[in-house]
């Protein structure tokens, strides 16, 4: 299932009942980064986006949007390494019906969570147009949209060269670099515990990197509707973290995935390309050569 830049850039972000108020209030600078039920339905037969379900499999086989077709996510976060062979993923993505000049939207049902690692991963290997689905699966059931447990025929392999985004990539170095030079913003993604050292999880310190902002991914995203909240009460709460969007930042969490929504709506509030630590607390919290301090909790 595809469409052109053309259909997407002319439909509204309209649809009935209470997603109208919704949709009129948005005013992201760059809203272009998330698509609403309404316009995936216009386009259901057009002819120029792939669409993702990045939910569990049998989810995905119970009922799923026309056309979509199911990502392992858990493959993918398991094996996302820019160190090992870019071929791996080449044939990965290109599996999916995918080329360099596709339109690309993800949808899960986790908050956007698992569709936003997609969307950080397939930006990483260099595909420019990559979009979520507002409130993902949550607003196209809301929306009384389509649905289907028909799973569509296999894509025809198409060719993906990738070509690594370096610049979207943080690594445990480049994090050391900044402490000293202060070049970055790092905001850490992770629960107000995680980031003081109360909860360790399962790694051997805990705490945070030293000068991280914290501003936990799920307060970008209203609970009851799955949607990201309004572009004022994104700015709020940036404004409130101490997060500058102007200026050059590093998202991280434990394991790359609440960093993902963290980058998705940093960019989607205009930030430049906001660089992932996607190696995370489970590198920096399990090493001796990583500084760590323990904020008190508010």
């Amino acid at each position: 299932m595809r469409f052109t830049s053309s259909l997407l850039a002319s439909l509204l972000f309209v649809s009935s009942g209470a997603y109208t108020a919704i949709a009129e209030d948005v005013s992201y600078p760059r809203k272009e980064l998330l698509v609403e039920p309404a316009e995936v339905q216009k386009a259901l037969e057009a002819e120029n986006v792939v669409l993702l379900d990045a939910r569990p499999r049998e989810e995905y086989e119970k009922g799923h949007i026309p056309g979509s077709r199911w990502i392992d996510t858990s493959q993918w976060e398991r094996t996302f390494d820019p160190s090992i062979d870019a071929g791996d993923w080449s044939e990965r993505i290109g599996a999916l019906g995918i080329t360099p000049q596709a339109q690309v939207v993800v949808y899960d049902d986790n908050s956007s969570k698992d569709a936003a690692r997609v969307w950080w991963i397939l930006r990483f290997w260099g595909l420019r147009d990559v979009r979520l689905l507002n409130g993902g699966w949550a607003s196209w059931k809301a929306a009384e949209a389509p649905i289907t447990e028909e799973i569509p025929e296999p894509s025809e392999a198409a060719p993906f060269p990738v070509k690594p985004t370096g610049q979207r990539l943080a690594t445990k170095s480049s994090i050391l670099n900044s402490l000293s030079d202060q070049s970055l913003q790092i905001i850490d993604a992770r629960s107000e515990s995680e980031f003081c050292g109360l909860d360790a999880r399962k790694n051997r310190r805990a705490g945070a990197i030293p000068g991280a902002k914290n501003l936990e991914w799920s307060d970008l995203i209203d609970s009851q509707t799955q949607r990201f909240k309004s572009a004022n009460e994104l700015q709020t709460l940036f404004d409130e973290a101490g997060v500058e969007l102007d200026k050059p930042a590093a998202a991280h969490c434990q394991s790359g995935g609440r960093s993902s929504v963290m980058a998705f709506a940093m960019e989607l509030m205009g930030a430049a390309p906001v660089q992932n630590y996607y190696a995370g607390w489970s590198e920096w919290g399990n090493t001796d050569e990583t500084p760590i301090v323990k904020p008190d909790a508010p």
